[in-house]
């Protein structure tokens, strides 16, 4: 399975919300490939699941993947929620 964080500019806060997946994909036993990039290089990419905030998810829409949407890439609570609901 690959998933795609996605931030506007692929850097900082991408790579927060990647960190934070794999913690929550380790806790729940799910194997995943996790990447973290910008919004652009998503909508070229063909990932199974993309996670991102409600803003960008917009702009995501005609991809293929499913969007996850996660507004505090910080909570692992709500992570959890938003992948569990999805993944599992």
């Amino acid at each position: 399975m690959k998933i795609l964080c996605v931030c506007g500019l692929g850097q900082g806060t991408s790579l927060i919300l990647r960190m934070n997946v794999e913690t929550v994909l380790r806790d729940l036993g799910v194997s995943a490939d996790v990447e973290n990039t910008d919004v652009s290089t998503a909508s070229g990419m063909s990932p199974d699941y993309i996670i991102t905030s409600n803003e960008l998810a917009e702009t995501l829409a005609g991809s293929s993947a499913k969007v996850i949407i996660v507004n505090n890439y910080f909570d692992l609570t709500e992570i959890k929620s938003a992948l569990q609901g999805q993944l599992i």
